[in-house]
């Protein structure tokens, strides 16, 4: 399918949410039939430098990006909470590379999202101290997953998460410190474990929240056709978590297999004019709950990849947006993002 033309390209973008990975040893150590998310994976298994840059200069006005963590280039032959400081070193290579001025004004990964292992309770203040130190004042905050379900079929073998991190006593021992070190705090759980977040963000509401991908509708396993009979229940639990001042939500994620949004990939081949007729309730929901100055369009790529093109991803969103000010768009495709993230110097 031949590329769309580019919607108002001279709107800045800062992509809030983004990985870099090679998970190619990953893929191959995956039986057959693998899993469909596995499978979706296949396509997107190596996502580096180069690809987020072709990425990024496909016609959109992308002038930065955040890099959310997704467990690669930990550090080898370290102790196991200490090995998510690798990918944070890894990362800031990546962002000095952009801020050498070399690839003009494009400054990716100028935020870096790590990860901790929040259930250490005491014990992750020496492991936030040392991704802190390894961002070289780019780390702004951790992601500690949470997403389960009872269905194994629905996330497949590559997630091992217990049920109801966020309220465990130990995780939250964990995570009172991030405000101690003034670190922001996102959030990937599902859309039955939304109630899970709602307590958090009341338990400590001056702590700065992201929910990633407008919390993850299911579509697919034991949820396939269940879309429009839990669409209610995703939107009561929306209204409510933004009620909490403290959290912020991305808008996208919505391509990912577990949403069925589409359910076939990858790069479906489908119009941004689809897609967004697709997916208007959720993004329509979430900026009417939250306000445009805490929601924020994310690309989720090379994730999303599965059912769009950064090109498309990106249209689809200005779509959605058509009837926005100009001030909100500001603010729905860049100034929440730098906002949250503490990288206003970006629109500067």
């Amino acid at each position: 399918m031949a590329e769309e033309a580019i919607l108002e390209p001279d709107l800045p973008i800062i992509d809030p949410h983004h990985h870099l990975w090679d998970l190619r040893p990953l893929v191959a150590a995956f039986p057959q039939p693998r899993h469909p998310f596995i499978e979706t994976l296949t396509h997107s298994a190596y996502y580096a430098f180069d690809q987020l840059l072709a990425d990024a200069r496909g016609g959109h006005n992308v002038i930065g990006t955040v890099f959310m963590e997704c467990g690669a280039f930990y550090r080898a032959g370290a102790d196991a909470a200490m090995k998510p400081v690798g990918e944070v070193e890894f990362v800031n290579g990546i962002a000095a590379q952009g801020a050498s001025g070399l690839y003009g004004n494009f400054r990716p990964c100028t935020a870096i999202i790590g990860h901790a292992d929040l259930t250490l309770g005491d014990g992750v203040i020496p492991v936030l101290e040392a991704l802190v130190q390894a961002g070289n004042g780019r780390f702004r905050g951790v992601r500690h997953q949470a997403a389960w379900d009872a269905d194994p079929e629905l996330l497949g073998p590559a997630f091992h998460i217990p049920p109801q991190v966020y309220l465990s006593d130990q995780f939250r021992k964990g995570f009172r410190h991030l405000g101690e070190l003034d670190l922001t705090f996102d959030a990937w759980l599902l859309e039955p474990q939304l109630g899970d977040l709602l307590d958090l963000a009341r338990a400590f509401p001056d702590q700065p929240i992201c929910l990633d991908h407008c919390g993850s509708p299911l579509g697919t396993a034991s949820y396939h056709g269940k879309l429009h009979e839990r669409f209610d229940i995703w939107r009561e639990n929306i209204h409510a978590i933004a009620q909490c001042p403290n959290v912020t939500i991305k808008l996208g994620g919505l391509a990912m297999a577990f949403c069925g949004l589409p359910e076939q990939g990858p790069m479906a081949g489908l119009s941004s004019e689809t897609l967004a007729a697709m997916w208007q309730p959720y993004i329509e929901t979430c900026i009417e709950a939250f306000g445009t100055d805490r929601a924020m369009f994310e690309s989720n790529y090379p994730v999303d990849k599965w059912g769009a093109s950064y090109n498309t991803l990106w249209n689809t969103f200005k779509r959605l947006a058509h009837g926005a000010s100009d001030i909100e768009k500001r603010a729905l495709f860049a100034g929440t993002a730098a906002k949250f993230y503490g990288i206003e110097d970006l629109l500067s």
